[in-house]
């Protein structure tokens, strides 16, 4: 399922961008200001659930910015 591929891709992006920037899961659900068990969620490959406001809040605090786009099928 296309959801699921993009949804691994993004929690494979998170998890390296804290490993390079020496970010613990629990550091980053602080600085987003929620708890460990939703960034559990956000970063767990097999969950699709996932929101643009959760997005971005991640990307806020680790200094990023999320880029959406939509391309051709």
């Amino acid at each position: 399922m296309e959801v699921l591929a993009l949804k691994r891709v993004v929690s494979l992006q998170l998890q390296q961008i804290l490993e390079q920037e020496h970010v613990t899961k629990t550091e980053l659900a602080s600085r987003m200001k929620t708890s460990r068990a939703s960034l559990d969620r956000m970063l767990d490959p097999s969950n699709p659930s996932l929101t643009v406001a959760s997005l971005g809040k991640a990307a806020a605090a680790l200094g990023r910015k999320v880029e959406l786009r939509f391309v051709p099928a």
